[in-house]
């Protein structure tokens, strides 16, 4: 099947035009940061640079800032120079809208209008599916991408690029972008706007492998975690061998093997932070004990405070919001 093809021009992505646009989009909550300061002082002439260095084709991505944070678990993020950042989002808001469109309706993160909040609503709905109406048993495969950004192969994500892209100029920018990073031709970096939509159009082959090879009427996926609900256990044991083998051979990824599990909805699921069963879910342990200390500890703000009760709506928190004493 041929796929539909970018049409935009690469000199329409390095023109000063997007580039302006790009940097207004950028600049929304940054302009107190000394680095985007810096780069504002002289900005019309740091575009231009920046579109000179484009159109001769001289453009080198700059090294990155590395530091960790906790988000619950530790990761490694790299954090990209205001200029890089500057053409991360120039190339964002020109290839999203299009790739966006590929992309198949139940792959959740990082793209408008989806989220966690509405995965994990889908799951509720084609649990309720999967179970007719909760009269039968549902069994769930839920898998995990070992260390996902680190495996990313470059040669791969190009490749899948090409399939969309004919110009040989946005691809010598996308290569300059992708190959800013990496650890033996591998890895997108943490932090870079450009990986969140790269990852995407990455996984998408997986996506439209397990929707159209598989046939899987009742698939979710939410960046590294995906799902698939069906009445039928046997049949979700034969394909997760046929996943592996996809995965491994035909994007270099492979599945955390402490993170796969067939079992039933009844027995709990754990997925987005929540345990879903066929009639309720209730938060994950580690993160109900990880939320209490820090409110115990009062290391929190009144965003932090209003973000906890918008998550509690989403399931049974009643018990929880009383040892909180949030008001309801």
């Amino acid at each position: 099947m041929s796929k539909i093809k970018f049409n935009y021009s690469y000199d329409y992505i390095i023109s000063l035009e997007n580039l302006l646009l790009a940097w207004q989009e950028f600049i929304k909550g940054k302009r107190s940061r000394r680095d985007v300061q810096e780069f504002e002082l002289d900005l019309m002439s740091n575009i231009i640079a920046l579109h000179s260095d484009l159109k001769n084709k001289t453009y080198w991505h700059s090294d990155y800032q590395a530091f960790n944070i906790s988000d619950p678990k530790p990761r490694n993020i790299h954090k990209a120079s205001v200029r890089d950042r500057l053409l991360h989002h120039a190339i964002y808001r020109v290839l999203y809208p299009f790739f966006d469109t590929t992309f198949i309706a139940d792959s959740y993160s990082c793209r408008l209008g989806k989220g966690t909040h509405k995965a994990i609503n889908k799951f509720c709905n084609f649990a309720y599916r999967a179970s007719q109406n909760h009269t039968k048993t549902a069994w769930v495969l839920k898998g995990d991408i070992k260390k996902f950004f680190a495996n990313i192969d470059h040669s791969i994500l190009i490749d899948i690029l090409s399939q969309y892209i004919a110009d040989e100029n946005i691809l010598w920018l996308l290569n300059r972008v992708i190959d800013s990073f990496h650890i033996n031709n591998k890895g997108l970096p943490l932090g870079n706007l450009t990986s969140q939509l790269l990852v995407n159009v990455y996984m998408n082959t997986f996506d439209q492998f397990v929707k159209h090879k598989l046939k899987a009427k009742y698939y979710i996926r939410y960046a590294d975690d995906f799902v698939i609900l069906s009445k039928d256990k046997k049949w979700l044991e034969n394909i997760l061998g046929v996943i592996k083998h996809f995965l491994n051979n035909d994007l270099r990824l492979q599945l955390h093997p402490d993170k796969v599990f067939i079992k039933t909805l009844y027995s709990g699921i754990d997925f987005l932070g929540w345990v879903h069963f066929t009639d309720h879910r209730v938060l994950r342990t580690t993160s109900k004990k990880r939320m209490l200390t820090r409110l115990k500890l009062k290391n929190y703000n009144e965003f932090t405070k209003q973000s906890y009760l918008g998550l509690f709506g989403y399931g049974n928190t009643m018990k929880l919001k009383g040892l909180l004493d949030f008001p309801l």
